[in-house]
């Protein structure tokens, strides 16, 4: 049996206080990855959340495992990591990685290596350099292809 992929969901921060709390960035925006009883792996072994709050755009979070200061202190910049999480409306980036992008009238464009974070769309970076926004996706994943349809010219840029 393989183990499943695992997300990146956080990184640890330095320790805030006596008891043991750290800061904690977190990547993901899924209520459940921030949840009292969420079990987050590291690279040190599992933590599971107890306690957490809010502060100044991070989260202060008390792991049932790091009891003081000097353990927190221990797994400062350890990268959270967690499961998938099995939701069919949502697309997650793991899927799309790797996937081959095609138009609609059957023009392959490429691979993608990489998704981009963008304010108005998140963009699909592909192994030939074309960045296509995530709006003009229409199907997929399936099949490890994407289905876009793109405004006239925009791989053109890339090709001249």
């Amino acid at each position: 049996m393989t183990e499943p992929p695992m997300l990146e969901v956080g990184r640890i921060g330095k320790a805030h206080g006596l008891g043991g709390e750290v800061m904690v960035s977190f990547v993901s925006d899924r209520e459940e990855r921030r949840r009292p009883g969420a079990v987050l792996r590291t690279d040190k072994g599992d933590l599971t959340i107890t306690s957490l709050r809010p502060h100044r755009n991070k989260w202060l979070v008390k792991f049932g495992e790091l009891a003081d200061r000097t353990g927190a202190e221990s797994y400062r910049g350890l990268v959270l990591w967690a499961e998938p999480l099995d939701d069919d409306d949502t697309l997650w980036v793991h899927d799309l990685i790797g996937s081959t992008v095609i138009e609609v009238d059957g023009t392959e464009r490429g691979t993608v290596v990489a998704v981009q974070d963008n304010p108005a769309s998140d963009l699909l970076v592909l192994d030939t350099e074309a960045l296509v926004p995530l709006r003009f996706l229409v199907s997929g994943p399936t099949d490890g292809r994407l289905v876009v349809d793109v405004p006239a010219g925009l791989f053109g840029l890339v090709e001249d």
